[in-house]
C-alpha cells in the first residue's frame, strides 16, 4: 500500500539563535539526531493547529505561525512519501518543557546548525535560503 504522510516543521528564533531538538536515542526512527520541532498532521487539522500542537507536545511552547517558508518531500520507503511543509514561527511562551520524544534541546547559532543537523535537512536550508534570514544571525 503506497503512503502519503504530510508533516510540518516550525522554525523559532530567539536573539538570532534556532531551536533544534534532539530525538531521544531509543527513537526506532532517527533516535539521536537533531531536528526543529514538528510532526505528522491529524486529519482534519488545519497546518496552524497540527504546528501548534506539536510545539506543545514535544517542547511546551505557545507559537504563533507566520508564514511558510519552504516545501519539500520524499521517502521514506519506497512505498511511504513524506510531504514536508516548513513554516516560520514566533515563540509566545519560551520555557521549554521536553517531551519523552527528545532529550535535549539548544538554541543553535548557525554554525551550530550547520554542525549538528543531518546534512538532507540541511541541503533544504541552502537551497530555500534559511541561512540567509534576517532572523539567523551570529
Amino acid at each position: 500500500m503506497k503512503t502519503i504522510i504530510v508533516a510540518l516543521k516550525g522554525l523559532v528564533f530567539k536573539n538570532g539563535r534556532l531551536l533544534i531538538v534532539k530525538r531521544a536515542q531509543n527513537d526506532e526512527v532517527g533516535g539521536g539526531t537533531w531536528e526543529t520541532v514538528g510532526g505528522k498532521m491529524e486529519f482534519g487539522e488545519d497546518f496552524e493547529l497540527a504546528l501548534k500542537r506539536e510545539f506543545l507536545e514535544e517542547v511546551g511552547l505557545e507559537i504563533q505561525v507566520k508564514s511558510l517558508l519552504f516545501a519539500t518531500t520524499f521517502f521514506t520507503k519506497k512505498n511511504r512519501q513524506i510531504v514536508l511543509l516548513t513554516f516560520l514561527c514566533e515563540y509566545i511562551s519560551d520555557s521549554i518543557q521536553l517531551s519523552s520524544e527528545h532529550e535535549e534541546f539548544l538554541w543553535a547559532s548557525k554554525d551550530e546548525v550547520e554542525v549538528l543537523l543531518p546534512q538532507s535537512i540541511l541541503d533544504d536550508y541552502i537551497q530555500h535560503g534559511i541561512f540567509k534570514m534576517k532572523e539567523f544571525f551570529d
